[in-house]
């Protein structure tokens, strides 16, 4: 921001000066033109009247002083002729005396007492400013006198002008942007302390809160409601972070006993009721489940730590091994597929939690004689893919959220399951989607990041942080 701003203002100086400048210095220039064609016609009336009164008197050896003395003074050139246009007089060293002009226009006007001023080229393809002038008095012509003055002179002082007027500019333009810079870092610093602010936030804490005692009024009032924004989301986070954590490890003692008192009926019900007794330890079973997954997320979103390589393949291998048996039981095969895939990042035990939690949820779909296949993709990919009943577009939608279960479902999920695999794959910087397998069943599709491929950073440039938790089935 405080280059756009350094940009604008910059911008508003320039066409301010472009404004003023290029119209000043265009009137200069014709003005410049203007007076030295206006001093020549002057000149060459004056040296006229000077050699026609020395013609006129015979003195014509005078006139080679007088041309030769202004020339040298002006830097002019000045011809003198005589009545019938033949040269008398030139200042030029290598003019020559004796050569008849009266066939040249100016010259000729000037025969017949008509004076001419106008630009036009020397001999040298030079542009000069041309003042013809008629030696009379009164209607008697005795001789003529043009006087030329270069014009490179005229560019060259309008050229002066227009290089002070653009050192002007520069030293404006220098002052402007140092102005502007201070100004602009003036206004953006409470914007800057704001944006670290706010990462620091969007980071769990708020370590370094934004600057409001600097910069516009309205820039430190807005700073100050951020402060107090986020210092109260940040209490409130605490107190559902505490709320989740002490109500789960509260909940779990009086589950306990209550399915413990459950089974205790067993002897002394009707065997009529033992289907619903059964029914009623499942639920409570499902709710301790659930008690754990809540435990669980609680426990990832208050612990923190660092992504670090894991080896894949050993993980696959091992969380294959681990789940082949419990597999065996349904009659569900495991079949590990694909080229090594070698090492990624992750935070310390989660690729064992999401693997454990993507192959439960695939067994628990899975019908018998069927396989469950973990197949490692290129680009550091793990495919868990059964061959269940799969999930519709709108189903997989919905499947990351808290609590969710598809309403066709006779499993006993908790439904947190696939929302702690989301957020152990996010913290370790990888993504997760649901994809329906080719004929069919459901693709849980996990990329991680190659571990070979540089060390995980978040956006600020620092080693990314995430999340690390204990195992959740």
């Amino acid at each position: 921001m405080t280059r756009r701003l350094l940009l604008s203002y910059l911008g508003l100086a320039l066409l301010v000066l472009a404004g003023l400048e290029i119209p000043l210095g265009y009137v200069y220039g014709r003005g410049e033109t203007s007076r030295t064609s206006q001093s020549v016609e002057r000149d060459a009336s004056m040296l006229a009247e000077v050699t026609e009164e020395d013609i006129e008197k015979g003195n014509l050896e005078a006139l080679p002083d007088v041309v030769g003395d202004y020339a040298a003074r002006t830097g002019g050139r000045v011809v003198v002729t005589d009545k019938q246009g033949v040269v008398l007089a030139d200042s030029d060293p290598a003019g020559r005396t004796g050569i008849d002009l009266s066939a040249e226009p100016d010259i000729g006007r000037a025969l017949n007492n008509q004076p001419t001023v106008t630009t036009t080229q020397d001999t040298d393809g030079n542009d000069v400013l041309a003042a013809t002038m008629p030696g009379a008095s009164g209607t008697t012509i005795r001789g003529t006198l043009r006087l030329t003055y270069p014009m490179a002179e005229v560019t060259a002082r309008v050229h002066r002008i227009w290089g002070a007027l653009a050192l002007a500019g520069v030293c404006v333009l220098a002052a402007v942007a140092l102005v502007a810079f201070t100004l602009a870092r003036w206004i953006t610093r409470p914007l800057r302390t704001l944006e670290s602010a706010t990462t620091q936030l969007a980071g769990g804490h708020l370590t370094h809160p934004p600057d409001a005692t600097t910069g516009p009024p309205e820039l430190r009032r807005l700073a100050a409601s951020f402060t107090r924004t986020a210092t109260r989301l940040q209490h409130l986070l605490k107190a559902q972070q505490a709320f989740a954590s002490e109500a789960s490890h509260q909940l779990k003692t009086p589950l306990t006993a209550l399915r413990l008192r459950l089974e205790n009926f067993e002897p002394y019900l009707d065997p009529r009721a033992h289907g619903s007794l059964d029914e009623a330890v499942g639920e409570v079973e499902r709710l301790g489940r659930m008690v754990q997954g809540l435990l669980a997320l609680a426990r990832l979103e208050n612990a923190a730590t660092t992504p670090q390589p894991v080896d894949l393949d050993a993980v696959v291998a091992d969380r294959a091994a681990m789940w082949e048996p419990l597999a065996a039981e349904q009659y569900v095969a495991i079949d590990v597929t694909g080229p090594p895939a070698g090492q990624v990042w992750a935070i310390p035990g989660a690729l064992e939690q999401i693997i454990d939690n993507l192959v439960a949820n695939a067994l628990r779909v899975s019908p018998p004689s069927t396989t469950i296949t973990l197949h490692r993709a290129p680009g550091a990919e793990l495919h868990i893919i059964d061959q269940g009943p799969g999930m519709s577009e709108a189903e997989r939608a919905r499947a990351f959220d808290r609590f969710w279960r598809a309403s066709d479902s006779h499993h006993d999920g908790t439904g947190l399951g696939l929302p702690i695999v989301r957020h152990l794959v996010d913290a370790s910087g990888g993504t997760i989607t649901l994809h329906a397998a080719p004929r069919t069943g459901l693709d849980a599709r996990v990329r991680l990041r190659p571990a070979g491929s540089g060390r995980l950073r978040d956006g600020s440039g620092s080693p990314r942080s995430a999340r690390a938790t204990a195992p959740a089935r």
